[in-house]
């Protein structure tokens, strides 16, 4: 599809900060995360394992919801949380991190904290896995899910709160990887075997204080799941624990350094990427004129 994304990232971002009348339009429903990120990207299974055994496990987390659990009875509770869940188990999305990071997209004058991707170059604004085998594929066919489906794109929220033209033709074409309904069990929607060992980590995802040992533990369960059931494979979870807890990547110890630095608060920078992503050894992006 073609669609302007220099100076833009809105897909990659969470920029409600910025928009004080924006609709928050992944809490509309009675299911809601429990986490307050926005434009969480939910990987796949396929695309989990190949983080996990390239060494960025790091750079995932998981996503539950919470809902007022209706009259059906649907879901359980967990540290006071009423959380969805698939046959009877909590369920869950896998996707990537967003730290605070100093962006300044839509033409701002000045860059901004702001939850960002962390494969997003805030000095380019691009991504830094555009040309890699990792790319997601809801990435690179996006915005096309979303006119399939028929709903507001992240292009058209940009155009209607800071005008000019992003989504420059909605005819979406073939696509592939719409995963809905009972396709995506055990394929991008999880579902954890244990509910019983969720306790006190619901808590700690909804305070968006999540320990690397509860990442790994929704990580493994992703990895080790059967697309179209709620089979988890013991020794692709063990595997996939083993994968997550050794993850020791550039990705990492840079969502720390941006957290240190926005707590700190350091003035907003966009350059000082270069000492917190690119020196640890984050790949480049090409600049806007190469594209």
């Amino acid at each position: 599809m073609e669609v302007n994304c220099a100076g833009c990232a809105g897909c990659c971002i969470d920029w409600r900060s910025l928009d004080e009348d924006g609709p928050d339009h992944e809490r509309r429903g009675p299911w809601r995360p429990l986490d307050d990120t926005d434009n969480f990207l939910a990987l796949t299974r396929d695309e989990i394992r190949a983080f996990l055994e390239s060494g960025l496990g790091d750079a995932l987390t998981p996503r539950l919801w919470e809902g007022d659990g209706g009259d059906d009875g649907d879901g359980l509770e967990i540290d006071g949380h009423h959380v969805a869940t698939v046959a009877g188990r909590p369920a869950f999305f896998v996707g990537l991190r967003k730290p605070p990071k100093p962006v300044a997209p839509f033409d701002l004058a000045e860059p901004r904290w702001l939850p960002t991707c962390v494969f997003l170059d805030p000095t380019t604004l691009q991504c830094r896995l555009y040309d890699d085998d990792l790319f997601p594929a809801e990435c690179e066919e996006y915005p096309a899910h979303n006119l399939t489906l028929e709903a507001e794109t992240e292009c058209e929220r940009v155009e209607d709160a800071f005008g000019g033209d992003r989504l420059l033709e909605d005819d979406p074409g073939d696509v592939d990887g719409l995963l809905l309904g009972p396709g995506a069990i055990g394929a991008k929607v999880f579902a954890h075997p244990r509910p019983e060992d969720l306790e006190g980590v619901v808590e700690r995802a909804a305070r968006e204080e999540l320990s690397w040992a509860d990442r790994a533990e929704f990580l493994a369960v992703a990895a080790a799941s059967s697309p179209g059931t709620i089979a988890v494979s013991e020794s692709h979870y063990d595997r996939g624990r083993e994968r997550a807890l050794e993850a020791d990547s550039w990705v990492g110890a840079a969502i720390e350094a941006w957290h240190d630095r926005c707590d700190g608060d350091e003035r907003p920078e966009a350059e000082l990427a270069r000492v917190i992503e690119d020196r640890r050894g984050a790949p480049g992006t090409p600049g806007w004129d190469e594209r």
